[in-house]
């Protein structure tokens, strides 16, 4: 599906109509709405900078390639799509990862991420939720570096990261690592190539 062009937008400029609202305008009848309070036109003022660290996302992404590593050893590929916008007053972001289907060629919702800034330890709680897959990962969120690093574990209790690394403008990459060692070694478990969509 291609994006409205009002909702094209430069990170630096947050967009008067979030992804959330314009596919459920889309994908729903005439008398069907967003869930009220949901939405938000941008970024809460008082907090502006410190929420663009996820802020700058806000918009339609492509996700060019896909990797996830399967139980087997087996490495899959596939494409999908990444929608973000402002919520709850603009003090949080939420995202919405889909996949494509190969043989439709439509997008098929795998999950999606609620995230919030918190001032009191100064940085972000991230939760994940994935409906096929009957997962929900918690992690707390901060800038590294030039990256960003999300720290949680794996539902067998095994140390987990999640990191957006190389990210400019239009493109980033994503890619998780776990460990069953405490951290001496780490396995990529699944990494992403992402565009911002033009």
């Amino acid at each position: 599906m291609t994006a409205p062009e009002l909702y094209r937008t430069n990170p630096t400029n947050p967009p008067v109509t979030n992804k959330l609202q314009i596919k459920t305008q889309h994908m729903l009848p005439d008398d069907a709405g967003t869930i009220e309070g949901l939405h938000a036109d941008g970024p809460n003022p008082q907090l502006r900078e410190k929420l663009m660290l996820f802020g700058r996302f806000v918009g339609d992404w492509d996700i060019i390639q896909d990797r996830y590593l399967l139980p087997d050893g087996k490495w899959v590929e596939q494409k999908g799509e990444v929608h973000w916008g402002w919520i709850l007053d603009g003090k949080a972001v939420q995202d919405v990862w889909t996949s494509i289907d190969e043989k439709t060629g439509k997008s098929i919702p795998e999950g999606t991420t609620v995230r919030f800034y918190d001032p009191e330890i100064d940085a972000w709680h991230s939760v994940w939720l994935a409906p096929p897959q009957g997962a929900v990962k918690t992690f707390i969120g901060r800038q590294v570096g030039n990256e960003i690093l999300l720290e949680g574990r794996t539902k067998e209790g095994h140390p987990l990261k999640w990191i957006f690394s190389e990210i400019t403008e239009n493109s980033f990459r994503w890619h998780a690592e776990e460990t069953l060692d405490d951290g001496k070694t780490w396995t990529l478990t699944e990494e992403m190539t992402i565009r911002r969509r033009r």
